[in-house]
């Protein structure tokens, strides 16, 4: 396959350094993408670099994931309006170990072929490189001149930042640029890619690459994503969507992707997927048919589950997407793990019952009116339940006088009440 046109097709492309493209078809090329190490996971705002990464790979090139486990200490100011706050090398450690672990998920770090992706981090080549070395050895080729040229730089200058630029920042882009150099050194890495906010910092590599040794170096870029409306990908009203399933659950992730408008859906089925380009146009003419089937969003979130997560978390959340129309939803509820029925059922009323009040001689009228009052009265409750329209844990419940027992609590804690088809309350048992 050919990378540049791979990306070009599926809109991953932004910019690139002339002759990038001729390098690429002439030679198998070293490349490297930079992961800031500010989280022990990454998030999906990462993912086309990813996705880069991957294709990179899969067009037979060598790709490095670098993560900045010396530039983390310090921050990058490209894009940002406030500086950074510092982490310690133990935390640093910690967010690396995360990040390799997701990142193998996307490339073959294991085998034996000679493009099997590496893990460098920028901490080993850095933490021994005195001040007064990396000014004498580094400093000196790149002027102030060209540095304040930057835009990562002059926006902060012209009053975008509340505090300035610290010199601390300002070193950034020649310690990104070191980085280049080095990997260009030891192995043989032509080629710095990343998104369009980092081309400062990747063409100051590049240079720096010139005038130390002459050597030719490359630039690319992809665009930022952006959703169809402006917004900032990836954002939701409770933060990032996070690949490690403990911050985000395999069904809030599965969800994300389902509910992206028709025309996010056809330009990240093209960023965030393998799929081959005719099957991507296939379903965006069923798609442009019938929009109500949604096989864009399907696909979609189907091919991204089942790669950060698995086939068995893509079906698990599959299953529990379904479970409010299902006809086993009684069945299926008892399966389902915590995490996942609290986010089905997010932003429901609660109410705490004390665990206590299951079992005795408390009756599902006593529970449903006097614990938890999610009726006013119990002739409203006598009445829905006669009308058929009272469930509990989604079975249909007809006798309010039967005992209200802990074998109802769902994941041991919860019991959930149905009002009519659409008003659910989640009782929570302490």
């Amino acid at each position: 396959m050919n990378f540049v046109e791979e990306l070009r097709w599926r809109g991953m492309l932004h910019d690139m350094m002339p002759g990038t493209e001729e390098l690429l078809n002439k030679e198998k090329v070293t490349a490297y993408i930079g992961f800031d190490p500010t989280a022990d996971s990454l998030h999906i705002g990462h993912l086309c670099s990813v996705m880069i990464l991957r294709h990179f790979q899969r067009c037979g090139h060598k790709p490095l994931a670098l993560i900045g486990g010396a530039t983390g200490m310090i921050g990058d100011p490209s894009g940002k309006s406030a500086e950074r706050n510092l982490l310690n090398e133990e935390t640093l450690q910690r967010n690396i170990a995360g990040m390799k672990k997701q990142l193998s998920k996307f490339l073959d770090f294991e085998s034996n072929e000679p493009n099997k992706a590496e893990l460098v981090n920028n901490y080993d080549w850095m933490k021994d490189y005195t001040f007064l070395d990396f000014a004498r050895e580094i400093g000196k080729h790149i002027t102030v001149n060209y540095m304040m040229a930057k835009d990562s730089v002059k926006k902060r200058l012209n009053g975008e930042a509340r505090d300035g630029l610290s010199f601390t920042e300002f070193t950034y882009q020649l310690l990104q640029g070191y980085d280049f150099l080095h990997l260009y050194e030891t192995k043989g890495c032509k080629l710095q890619m990343g998104g369009s906010d980092q081309w400062g910092n990747i063409t100051t590599g590049s240079e720096l690459i010139r005038r130390t040794n002459g050597g030719e170096a490359y630039a690319l870029t992809c665009p930022l994503i952006t959703k169809a409306d402006g917004g900032k990908f990836g954002k939701t009203e409770s933060g990032n969507v996070w690949l490690n399933p403990e911050y985000t659950s395999p069904y809030k992730f599965y969800q994300f992707w389902m509910n992206v408008s028709d025309a996010d859906a056809e330009r990240y089925i093209k960023i965030f997927t393998d799929l081959p380009r005719e099957e991507i146009e296939a379903l965006i003419e069923e798609q442009r048919k019938d929009p109500g089937l949604r096989p864009i969003q399907k696909r979609l979130a189907k091919e991204v589950t089942t790669m950060v997560h698995s086939a068995e978390a893509y079906e698990a959340a599959v299953e529990a997407s379904q479970i409010l129309f299902s006809k086993n939803a009684a069945e299926q509820l008892r399966k389902v793990d915590e995490v996942t029925l609290l986010d089905i059922f997010e932003g429901v009323d609660t109410y705490n019952i004390p665990r206590a009040s299951l079992g005795g001689s408390v009756k599902l009228i006593d529970l449903l009116t006097e614990t938890a009052p999610v009726f006013p009265s119990k002739g409203e409750l006598r009445k829905l339940a006669q009308q058929n329209g009272l469930s509990i844990n989604k079975e249909k419940v007809t006798d309010v006088n039967a005992p209200a027992e802990a074998g109802l609590l769902l994941a041991d804690k919860y019991i959930l009440v149905q009002k009519g088809k659409k008003q659910y309350y989640l009782l929570i048992a302490e």
